[in-house]
Protein backbone atom coordinates (compact mmCIF):
# COMPACT_ATOMS: atom_id res chain seq x y z
CA UNK A 1 0.00 0.00 0.00
CA UNK A 2 1.24 3.34 -1.02
CA UNK A 3 1.38 5.97 1.67
CA UNK A 4 -0.95 9.08 1.35
CA UNK A 5 2.53 11.08 1.46
CA UNK A 6 3.33 9.35 -1.91
CA UNK A 7 0.22 9.54 -3.11
CA UNK A 8 -0.01 12.70 -3.00
CA UNK A 9 3.32 12.66 -4.62
CA UNK A 10 2.76 10.85 -7.65
CA UNK A 11 -0.77 12.96 -8.12
CA UNK A 12 1.41 15.95 -8.06
CA UNK A 13 3.43 14.64 -10.41
CA UNK A 14 0.82 13.55 -12.63
CA UNK A 15 -0.98 17.15 -12.68
CA UNK A 16 2.13 19.40 -13.29
CA UNK A 17 3.43 17.21 -16.14
CA UNK A 18 -0.08 17.39 -17.84
CA UNK A 19 -0.54 20.80 -17.14
CA UNK A 20 3.05 21.53 -18.38
CA UNK A 21 2.39 20.11 -21.81
CA UNK A 22 -1.34 21.66 -21.99
CA UNK A 23 0.50 25.11 -22.03
CA UNK A 24 3.55 23.90 -23.75
CA UNK A 25 5.75 24.51 -20.73
CA UNK A 26 8.89 22.62 -20.02
CA UNK A 27 8.41 18.91 -18.23
CA UNK A 28 8.95 19.62 -14.47
CA UNK A 29 11.61 17.23 -13.17
CA UNK A 30 9.42 15.09 -11.11
CA UNK A 31 11.02 13.83 -7.22
CA UNK A 32 12.00 10.08 -7.92
CA UNK A 33 11.88 9.29 -4.06
CA UNK A 34 9.53 6.75 -2.11
CA UNK A 35 6.86 5.10 -4.03
CA UNK A 36 7.83 7.16 -6.80
CA UNK A 37 11.50 5.77 -7.80
CA UNK A 38 10.19 1.91 -7.59
CA UNK A 39 9.38 0.33 -10.90
CA UNK A 40 5.86 -0.16 -11.74
CA UNK A 41 2.92 -0.44 -14.36
CA UNK A 42 0.28 2.09 -13.76
CA UNK A 43 -2.48 3.98 -15.72
CA UNK A 44 -3.57 7.50 -15.05
CA UNK A 45 -7.29 8.31 -15.94
CA UNK A 46 -8.93 12.24 -16.57
CA UNK A 47 -12.54 12.90 -15.91
CA UNK A 48 -13.71 16.53 -16.56
CA UNK A 49 -17.46 16.60 -14.46
CA UNK A 50 -17.21 13.11 -13.65
CA UNK A 51 -16.64 12.52 -17.37
CA UNK A 52 -13.75 10.64 -18.74
CA UNK A 53 -11.65 12.63 -21.05
CA UNK A 54 -8.28 10.26 -20.92
CA UNK A 55 -7.25 7.04 -19.79
CA UNK A 56 -3.75 5.42 -20.98
CA UNK A 57 -0.96 3.92 -18.69
CA UNK A 58 2.16 1.01 -18.48
CA UNK A 59 1.73 -2.27 -17.93
CA UNK A 60 5.35 -3.42 -17.32
CA UNK A 61 7.22 -2.74 -14.15
CA UNK A 62 10.01 -1.40 -15.94
CA UNK A 63 10.41 2.24 -15.05
CA UNK A 64 10.45 4.46 -11.95
CA UNK A 65 6.57 4.81 -11.11
CA UNK A 66 7.49 8.76 -11.52
CA UNK A 67 8.35 8.65 -14.80
CA UNK A 68 5.33 6.20 -15.90
CA UNK A 69 2.74 8.53 -14.11
CA UNK A 70 4.58 11.93 -15.83
CA UNK A 71 4.05 10.45 -19.14
CA UNK A 72 1.00 8.48 -18.62
CA UNK A 73 -0.80 11.47 -17.65
CA UNK A 74 0.79 13.47 -20.56
CA UNK A 75 -0.42 10.81 -22.86
CA UNK A 76 -4.09 10.38 -21.50
CA UNK A 77 -4.36 14.24 -21.78
CA UNK A 78 -2.96 14.19 -25.16
CA UNK A 79 -3.28 10.82 -26.84
CA UNK A 80 -6.05 8.88 -26.10
CA UNK A 81 -7.68 8.75 -29.43
CA UNK A 82 -11.32 8.57 -27.83
CA UNK A 83 -11.55 12.49 -26.93
CA UNK A 84 -9.40 15.82 -28.09
CA UNK A 85 -6.64 17.14 -25.93
CA UNK A 86 -7.21 18.21 -22.96
CA UNK A 87 -7.21 22.13 -22.75
CA UNK A 88 -5.95 24.81 -20.45
CA UNK A 89 -9.35 25.85 -19.46
CA UNK A 90 -10.35 22.42 -18.48
CA UNK A 91 -7.73 22.07 -16.33
CA UNK A 92 -9.00 23.58 -13.35
CA UNK A 93 -12.05 21.27 -13.37
CA UNK A 94 -10.52 17.94 -14.22
CA UNK A 95 -9.91 14.78 -11.80
CA UNK A 96 -6.68 12.55 -11.91
CA UNK A 97 -6.77 9.00 -10.92
CA UNK A 98 -4.32 6.71 -10.40
CA UNK A 99 -4.27 3.06 -10.92
CA UNK A 100 -0.99 1.07 -9.89
CA UNK A 101 -0.64 -2.05 -11.17
CA UNK A 102 0.20 -5.23 -9.43
CA UNK A 103 1.89 -8.55 -10.49
CA UNK A 104 -0.24 -10.33 -14.12
CA UNK A 105 -1.47 -13.89 -13.34
CA UNK A 106 -2.94 -16.18 -16.18
CA UNK A 107 -6.86 -16.76 -15.39
CA UNK A 108 -7.16 -20.28 -16.60
CA UNK A 109 -11.26 -19.94 -15.68
CA UNK A 110 -13.69 -17.10 -15.99
CA UNK A 111 -14.39 -18.42 -11.94
CA UNK A 112 -10.74 -17.27 -11.21
CA UNK A 113 -12.07 -13.47 -12.06
CA UNK A 114 -13.38 -11.25 -9.02
CA UNK A 115 -15.27 -8.25 -10.14
CA UNK A 116 -13.88 -4.93 -8.91
CA UNK A 117 -10.98 -6.52 -7.49
CA UNK A 118 -9.34 -8.29 -10.90
CA UNK A 119 -8.35 -6.17 -14.10
CA UNK A 120 -7.96 -7.55 -16.84
CA UNK A 121 -5.27 -8.36 -20.33
CA UNK A 122 -6.43 -10.18 -23.18
CA UNK A 123 -3.71 -10.85 -25.93
CA UNK A 124 -4.13 -12.57 -29.09
CA UNK A 125 -1.12 -12.44 -31.24
CA UNK A 126 0.17 -8.51 -31.58
CA UNK A 127 -3.44 -7.41 -30.37
CA UNK A 128 -4.04 -6.26 -26.41
CA UNK A 129 -6.67 -5.04 -24.93
CA UNK A 130 -6.82 -4.08 -21.16
CA UNK A 131 -9.40 -2.94 -18.42
CA UNK A 132 -9.19 -1.60 -15.30
CA UNK A 133 -10.68 -3.27 -11.98
CA UNK A 134 -12.83 -0.36 -11.21
CA UNK A 135 -14.77 -0.70 -14.42
CA UNK A 136 -16.39 -3.94 -14.30
CA UNK A 137 -17.70 -2.46 -10.91
CA UNK A 138 -18.59 0.76 -12.41
CA UNK A 139 -20.95 -0.68 -15.38
CA UNK A 140 -21.86 -3.63 -13.53
CA UNK A 141 -20.62 -6.02 -15.47
CA UNK A 142 -20.77 -10.00 -14.87
CA UNK A 143 -17.51 -11.80 -15.67
CA UNK A 144 -18.47 -12.63 -18.77
CA UNK A 145 -19.29 -9.07 -20.17
CA UNK A 146 -15.82 -8.09 -18.65
CA UNK A 147 -13.88 -10.66 -20.41
CA UNK A 148 -16.17 -9.70 -23.72
CA UNK A 149 -15.51 -5.96 -23.21
CA UNK A 150 -11.61 -6.50 -22.88
CA UNK A 151 -11.57 -8.47 -26.00
CA UNK A 152 -13.76 -5.86 -27.75
CA UNK A 153 -10.77 -3.36 -26.40
CA UNK A 154 -8.57 -5.35 -28.16
CA UNK A 155 -10.18 -5.53 -30.92
CA UNK A 156 -10.96 -9.23 -31.00
CA UNK A 157 -14.06 -10.25 -31.22
CA UNK A 158 -15.85 -10.82 -27.84
CA UNK A 159 -15.94 -14.37 -27.68
CA UNK A 160 -12.19 -14.61 -28.28
CA UNK A 161 -11.38 -15.60 -25.10
CA UNK A 162 -12.89 -19.06 -26.18
CA UNK A 163 -10.98 -18.98 -29.06
CA UNK A 164 -7.14 -18.96 -28.11
CA UNK A 165 -6.87 -15.36 -26.79
CA UNK A 166 -4.73 -15.39 -23.41
CA UNK A 167 -6.02 -13.28 -20.32
CA UNK A 168 -4.57 -11.89 -17.47
CA UNK A 169 -5.55 -10.61 -14.31
CA UNK A 170 -4.01 -8.13 -11.86
CA UNK A 171 -5.13 -5.91 -9.24
CA UNK A 172 -4.82 -2.25 -8.80
CA UNK A 173 -4.07 -0.03 -5.78
CA UNK A 174 -6.48 2.90 -6.63
CA UNK A 175 -6.74 6.67 -5.81
CA UNK A 176 -7.00 10.06 -7.18
CA UNK A 177 -7.88 13.81 -6.16
CA UNK A 178 -11.28 14.15 -4.57
CA UNK A 179 -11.36 10.44 -4.06
CA UNK A 180 -11.62 7.80 -0.91
CA UNK A 181 -8.15 5.23 -1.37
CA UNK A 182 -9.11 1.84 -2.43
CA UNK A 183 -6.96 -0.78 -2.97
Amino acid sequence: MTSEADRQRLLRIARDALAAHVVGARMPEAELTGAAARPAGAFVTLRADAQLRGCIGHVEATEPLGVVVARSAVAAGSSDPRFPGITAAELPRLQIEISILGPLAPVSSLADIQIGIDGLIVELGLQRGLLLPQVAAEWQWDRETFVAETCRKAGLAGDAWGKGAKIWKFQAEVFGEDTKPEV
